[in-house]
């Protein structure tokens, strides 16, 4: 499968790794390297993570980080819809 990212998701990681790079760039790249890695697993386990409440949305916890991507699987593509780090306000979730 390929792994695509929608705008928002792009536009997420965007502002994760400028806030982080200005708190601590080597803290910053721990996080983005577990980001990424679990991410790129998602190319060959779609189903890792659990399903949400919304129809096809699926929840991946970043292990070690407050952090959770949300993606939906179409066909042969893995949509990372958005990126969030989990002290936020819940998502609603319709929103993606």
């Amino acid at each position: 499968m390929r792994v695509r990212y929608t705008l928002r998701a792009r536009s997420d990681l965007r502002e994760i790794y400028s806030y982080l790079d200005k708190r601590s760039p080597s803290g910053a790249r721990s996080v983005k390297r577990a980001i990424e890695r679990r991410i790129g697993w998602l190319a060959d386990f779609a189903s890792i993570a659990p399903k949400t409440d919304e129809p096809e949305v699926h929840e991946l916890t970043i292990i070690r980080y407050p952090y959770k991507i949300y993606y939906r699987v179409d066909d042969n593509d893995v949509w990372i819809l958005h990126v969030r780090h989990t002290s936020r306000r819940p998502i609603d979730l319709g929103e993606l």
